[in-house]
């Protein structure tokens, strides 16, 4: 089954551009010039990836990305003219899982995407290997690797792509300490990003766990830990 991939800019030779070469490539393409016709097309349509436009009229890029959070998982790749390190965080903060500025190469978006596949991929297989204990299965945290959902408490956390591969990579490694270069490596692979963007991500997922729930504990000049029990 061919992927489907979202293309939202209010610029139409642009949304023509980048269909055109994913098409090529063999995937499928549906086409929004807004943040609304981008809410209405998640709707109607199973969406596998999302290419977003920040600076369009009416609802932007950011508030597109926030209200897709509230009830989608589908991965994120902002495109931008603005190419500041703010700009950046501020779109991986909301829920953005990768971020490519203006001008940009067809080419190096299309590997940026293929990556992500590839990426998950890898994951579900190295899935299908893992053997959860019984420590994990009691866990208030639990991970569905197969719908990219996580529960605490029965409470379903709204994380982006990353944030769920970051925190299984953390949550399967337990009470190791991982540098940001590992996590790093294990969630992004060979795709293009910032190292920084792991704080970023880390961040994140403690915002969205309940503040008693603090796994995550960072390791000062190191690194990450995920531990349940001090």
């Amino acid at each position: 089954m061919l992927k489907k991939i979202l293309v939202v800019d209010d610029d139409e030779d642009i949304v023509k551009l980048i269909t055109k070469s994913l098409r090529y490539e063999q995937f499928e393409t549906i086409s929004a010039y807004s943040g609304e016709e981008a809410l209405s097309a998640l709707k109607e349509n199973s969406i596998d990836f999302i290419i977003l436009d920040i600076m369009m009229p009416g609802m932007d890029g950011l508030d597109a990305c926030r209200s897709i959070r509230k009830s989608y998982n589908v991965p994120i790749l902002f495109l931008s003219a603005r190419d500041k390190e703010i700009d950046k965080i501020v779109g991986l903060e909301i829920g953005a899982d990768d971020y490519i500025t203006k001008p940009f190469s067809c080419q190096e978006l299309i590997s940026r995407i293929k990556a992500h596949f590839r990426k998950v991929d890898r994951l579900f297989k190295e899935w299908n290997n893992i053997d959860f204990d019984k420590e994990k299965l009691i866990s208030p945290l639990i991970l569905n690797e197969k719908t990219f959902e996580a529960f605490l408490n029965s409470r379903k956390l709204d994380l982006s792509t990353k944030e769920f591969q970051i925190l299984f990579f953390l949550m399967n490694h337990p009470n190791n300490v991982l540098t940001r270069e590992q996590i790093y490596e294990n969630v992004w692979g060979d795709e293009y990003g910032e190292i920084n963007t792991v704080t970023v991500h880390i961040k994140n997922i403690r915002k969205k766990l309940d503040p008693e729930c603090d796994f995550i504990k960072t390791i000062w000049g190191i690194g990450y830990k995920y531990t349940e029990r001090e």
